[in-house]
């Protein structure tokens, strides 16, 4: 499997944890880490700033060997998430965009990227208009909306993707499985929704697939869970494993990232 990841990344600032610790993060940068870490190729498409924080981020991608062959390296900050730890969830604070406040994919990303198995973005990638772009050009594209389906971006995204995933704290309920059917009926193929503790619920177009949790022996963080899940997801579908198989990979990986703080490892 090969992944490109476009769009969003950003330095996870956590101000009180030893003083101050900055980990390299952002939802399609830790798909990309994810993905390497399950045995895949992954690359990353995306601009990062002239700053300490871009060289960290860019540093840190290349030692989890994702190609940064594409990665732009544009005058200002890199974009910045401030994260507090509470009982083990983070609660996510100011964000500042930085560079990525109007950037776009070239002709030449958006070949490269269509050339690989799949392509995941997520709500903050902020290239959604070029989704179609992408697509005629053959790319399989996944999307992570996150728990913003509400958002001007996602009625761009959702029926430009192939694979949509979505974070929901309702449970399997009937009016959850009705807004499944409603976002299947907009285009993309897969339509997931990733509940927490109560696991993950997926639909194909003719039914639902669910799966549970992979149980983990102690939570550390959850940043990065979701970002794992998708990965772990879209490696077995690459793979050709059946949906729950992909469902199971995911919960499993999104497990191991729980155990420890930080996206990743």
């Amino acid at each position: 499997m090969k992944l490109a990841a476009i769009g969003s990344n950003c330095i996870d600032d956590y101000a009180d944890l030893n003083g101050g610790t900055a980990y390299p993060g952002g939802g399609p940068v830790n798909m990309a880490v994810y993905t390497r870490r399950l045995g895949g190729e992954a690359a990353y498409i995306g601009p990062v700033g002239t700053d300490a924080n871009g060289r960290l981020m860019l540093k840190a991608m290349a030692e989890k060997g994702v190609d940064t062959s594409r990665v732009r390296v544009l005058p200002g900050k890199t974009a910045v998430t401030q994260v507090e730890l509470r009982d083990g969830e983070r609660i996510l604070g100011d964000y500042d965009e930085g560079v990525l406040a109007g950037f776009r994919l070239s002709d030449a990303d958006l070949d490269f990227a269509a050339a690989c198995d799949v392509v995941v973005c997520d709500l903050w990638g902020g290239v959604e208009t070029q989704f179609a772009a992408l697509r005629l050009r053959g790319g399989k594209l996944a999307f992570d909306a996150a728990d913003g389906l509400d958002r001007p971006a996602c009625a761009v995204a959702v029926p430009n993707c192939d694979y949509l995933f979505f974070s929901s704290d309702s449970g399997d309920t009937e009016d959850l499985r009705t807004a499944m059917r409603g976002l299947h009926a907009r285009g993309p193929s897969l339509v997931t929704a990733m509940l927490g503790e109560a696991g993950s619920l997926c639909f194909d177009g003719t039914g639902f697939h669910r799966f549970g949790v992979v149980p983990c022996a102690r939570v550390v963080d959850s940043l990065g869970a979701g970002d794992s899940y998708i990965a772990g997801f879209l490696y077995g579908l690459v793979s050709g494993r059946p949906i729950e198989a992909c469902m199971e990979l995911g919960a499993a990986t999104a497990t191991e990232t729980l155990g420890y703080f930080g996206a990743w490892n």
